[in-house]
Order: structure tokens, then C-alpha cells, then sequence
């Protein structure tokens, strides 16, 4: 899980997300945060290893039963997708800030 350190853009894909403006993703070891702008701090989360390839963000309160579930690209972003229990709620893509698309 090394290489999703650092800190990513998130970009909208689909789904009922809403337009991801200024939505970013800073992780550190097995914990982070969905952070909106330099300012509001953040949704925790930690990192959970599902199985190869794949990493699920299972967030804290107050955003119980929300999860993140990853898969490494080929080009080095992570698609997801946004789902509460069983149902998807959008679809989005992590860029490493500082990176272009």
C-alpha cells in the first residue's frame, strides 16, 4: 500500500458523486483523509488490503458505512468506486498531486 502515500487529486467519473472541485485524498501509512479545499479538515479513514491490486478506504464517523474501493492503473492513478453497503454511489479517479492527467 506504499505507493497510495502521498496526496491525491480526485476527479468525477460518474455516478451520483457530486462535481469533485477541489476534492483531494491525503494518506499517510494505513490512515486519511477526504479532504474539500486547504481549508475543512477532512473525513478520516483507514486503509484496508482486500486483496492484490485492490485497497478499500473504510471511513470513521460520522461517515459510517461509506467505503472507497481501489484499483492500481497501469499509469500510476487509482480508479474507485464510492459505494454505501452494497450500493455504488459514483465512480471517480486519484491522481498524485503534482501530476498530470
Amino acid at each position: 500500500m506504499t505507493n497510495l502515500e502521498g496526496d491525491w487529486r480526485v476527479e468525477r467519473l460518474g455516478g451520483l458523486l457530486p462535481p469533485m472541485i477541489g476534492v483531494w485524498k491525503r494518506i499517510r501509512g494505513e490512515r486519511g483523509q477526504t479532504r474539500i479545499g486547504p481549508f475543512w479538515p477532512g473525513a478520516p479513514f483507514r486503509l484496508v488490503q482486500r486483496r492484490e491490486g485492490y485497497v478499500t478506504l473504510v471511513y470513521r464517523p460520522p461517515l459510517w458505512g461509506l467505503v472507497d474501493e481501489l484499483r492500481a492503473e497501469a499509469d500510476g492513478s487509482w480508479s474507485g468506486q464510492a459505494m454505501l453497503g452494497r450500493h455504488e454511489l459514483g465512480r471517480f479517479r486519484m491522481i498524485r498531486r503534482g501530476r498530470t492527467a
